[in-house]
């Protein structure tokens, strides 16, 4: 049997065959060789089948799960957990790509160094649906400037992180219950227990587009986000900013859908804008 990875590339893909092929083809364009990458599909669809299964053909290193079922982000992405075999897992949404060939030797080569970092991300540029760049974004770099605005904002880009698969002896996993958002929640337990890092280069792009996830589930996000600054605000600074930020949020994700419609671009890189440590 072959020995285990030292890098799992976990993916999760729903309904968005078109975005696919290009994230699979920025990880196999990586320097460091040493992974497999789990595309994690919810639901059924026969397009996105083919056309990774014509990846399976190329590159022994991919792996392809079939859930079968529709769930959230954080039953997906455990379900890829529980079955992922690296030290470390790197994030690559499917409508995602990694700007950078070296991005996981990079990240790697922290991580062997600093055993009491627990994971680390990086910047990122955001796209727009017909590809036009809309931002280049860097979040905080060190772990304390990274816990002072964990509150306001996911502390990681979701496609620019790593992380350790287990941690003091417990293997990882996003909370079920959080239905949207799991991501930040994830970066905000991941923090309570180790600590976080962020190059300041930028290590992927960023689809932002009204197809997206993000702005389909604006309701679902504004309650998750007052949620999780509730859940959190004992273990981080910033409560008092965050709340009347998210009420905002809250309160836009009740406008008319037209108006989101043509708003939703500018005032997401706005957001990252307003996060970003420049």
């Amino acid at each position: 049997m072959a020995a285990d990875p030292r890098v799992s590339i976990l993916m999760l893909t729903y309904n968005r065959p078109q975005m696919i092929g290009r994230a699979i083809a920025s990880a196999r364009e990586q320097t460091f060789a040493d992974w497999e990458l789990i595309i994690v599909q919810d639901g059924q669809n026969p397009e996105t089948e083919t056309l990774v299964s014509e990846w399976l053909a190329r590159d022994s290193r991919v792996r392809f799960l079939r859930r079968g079922v529709v769930g959230s982000i954080a039953e997906a992405s455990n379900h890829g957990l529980e079955r992922a075999r690296g030290e470390f897992v790197a994030i690559l949404d499917d409508d995602d790509w990694w700007a950078l060939s070296d991005k996981l030797a990079r990240q790697v080569e922290f991580l062997d160094r600093h055993p009491d970092y627990v994971g680390v991300g990086g910047g990122y540029i955001v796209v727009d649906q017909d590809g036009r760049q809309r931002g280049n974004f860097v979040k905080p770099e060190a772990d304390d400037l990274i816990r002072r605005g964990a509150l306001m904002a996911n502390p990681i880009a979701n496609s620019t992180a790593m992380f350790r698969r287990v941690v003091t002896g417990t293997a990882v996993r996003y909370d079920a219950s959080m239905r949207q958002f799991a991501d930040w929640d994830f970066w905000l337990a991941m923090g309570a227990r180790g600590k976080l890092h962020n190059f300041p280069e930028t290590l992927a792009y960023y689809a932002l587009w009204p197809g997206g996830s993000s702005f389909k589930n604006l309701k679902g996000n504004a309650r998750a986000a007052l949620r999780i600054i509730g859940k959190y605000r004992a273990s981080y600074r910033g409560y008092g900013r965050a709340l009347p930020r998210y009420l905002l949020y809250f309160g836009y994700a009740h406008l008319p859908e037209w108006f989101k419609r043509i708003t939703y671009e500018p005032l997401s890189a706005f957001k990252k804008a307003i996060t970003a440590a420049r």
